[in-house]
């Protein structure tokens, strides 16, 4: 299962209300790379799952996990902070064992 705090869910829904795409559905995933060895990914698309893919569903916003990511991203819960330098989504993901500086990759 991946979750989004309320704060999350509100910018996610502020970003497809933007979009004025009324069929957009939040993609999050995992490549390798980054300083730790694996990468988050997110991103707006239209909600039409692919065959391997996870369709999760809070308050009204779909969350779309292909089946690879979902093994590395399960039990996370995606956060939002608002900043004086801009704001962030930030992964909160208790399988990973490592975390780099800058918030956007880690290990397992």
């Amino acid at each position: 299962m991946i979750t989004l705090t309320p704060a999350a869910l509100e910018e996610v829904k502020r970003l497809i209300g933007k979009e004025q795409k009324p069929n957009l559905a939040m993609r999050v995933g995992v490549k390798g790379g980054g300083c730790s060895g694996f990468s988050y990914q997110m991103g707006l698309e239209e909600a039409t799952p692919k065959p391997y893919d996870t369709v999760l569903e809070q308050d009204g916003v779909k969350i779309l996990v292909d089946a690879k990511s979902h093994l590395y991203l399960d039990g996370t819960a995606i956060d939002y902070k608002a900043g004086l330098m801009g704001g962030g989504f930030e992964f909160q993901n208790p399988l990973a064992k490592k975390s780099c500086g800058c918030g956007h990759s880690f290990s397992v």
